[in-house]
């Protein structure tokens, strides 16, 4: 692509920030537009926001320019700025993404950090729904002498997840499998700590939703049907009941809507929960015990 027909009036920044501005801030907003920025220049230049912030003056090359180029018609075609980028930072770890999988959100990365800071280390860990393996691989790290299984149904997602713990130095057991399946089982049986992300957005919910969701993230990570949307929560609840130690704990992210049911289907399966509320002050993710004994988060 001829670099004249770009439509930045210079390689200016200040020039740069402006297109951004005047092309994204009707569809994300300007504070969003700001974060995009922030992110793209760390990425393409190595700036951190102070240089951003004082370098408005500054060019940069027609090669940079041209990567900014392309990242904006991305993100005007509602690209997700993190497959742009590549990679999210997640509880210390550097995790890729792709359409793959989930992008991992900063409430699950509040759930992970809370249990990495908060429990005695676990001897065995079981991750659901692994997706990128981010939970996973972040718990191995936290914990580094536990045993860590980690189950998804899809080929390309565990693909992603095997790469980034290789890439993060973590021995994770991967495993592909239906936990929807009844005939889904597990050796060993006795696992410390079960996480999960399963899919919890009800299909009429779709409407709430932003494109660069719908349309980059994969639906079967997503979605589940409006007249069974625990479906998965049911499943986690007979899996913890076979696999989780008498002392153990399971945590889940979950759909605030449905928290109270969400606790109710627990309780009807023996396991007493709590719900956590995030950064937003919303209940989105739970932990939950066997009655007795019942393992503490440390202060």
């Amino acid at each position: 692509m001829n670099t004249r027909n770009l439509r930045f009036r210079s390689n200016r920044v200040a020039d740069i920030c402006a297109l951004y501005h005047a092309d994204l801030d009707p569809l994300y907003g300007r504070g969003e537009v700001d974060v995009f920025l922030s992110m793209l220049f760390e990425y393409f230049l190595g700036w951190d926001r102070v240089a951003l912030l004082l370098g408005r003056a500054n060019t940069v090359d027609q090669s940079d320019l041209l990567r900014f180029h392309w990242a904006l018609e991305d993100l005007r075609r509602h690209r997700p700025i993190q497959h742009i980028i590549g990679h999210v930072d997640f509880c210390g770890c550097r995790i890729a993404v792709g359409p793959e999988a989930l992008i991992p959100r900063p409430e699950t990365e509040e759930m992970v950090s809370t249990l990495s800071g908060g429990l005695q280390p676990p001897l065995n860990i079981l991750d659901l729904c692994t997706g990128s393996g981010c939970i996973a691989i972040a718990l191995k790290k936290a914990f580094p002498e536990a045993q860590v299984t980690a189950v998804d149904l899809s080929t390309p997602a565990l693909d992603l997840a095997r790469s980034n713990a290789a890439a993060n130095n973590t021995d994770i057991r991967f495993l592909e499998a239906d936990i929807l399946s009844p005939a889904f089982s597990l050796s060993p049986s006795t696992f410390h700590l079960i996480t999960a992300n399963p899919p919890y957005v009800r299909q009429s919910e779709r409407a709430l939703m932003q494109p660069n969701v719908l349309d980059h993230e994969p639906a079967m990570a997503l979605f589940v049907p409006d007249d069974d949307p625990l479906l998965f929560y049911l499943a986690i609840a007979r899996i913890a009941h076979q696999c989780l130690a008498p002392n153990g704990l399971l945590a889940l992210e979950i759909n605030e809507t449905l928290a109270p049911e969400t606790v109710s289907l627990l309780a009807a399966h023996g396991l007493a929960a709590t719900t956590h509320t995030d950064f937003r002050g919303k209940p989105r993710w739970l932990t939950a015990t066997r009655p007795h004994p019942q393992p503490q988060l440390l202060p």
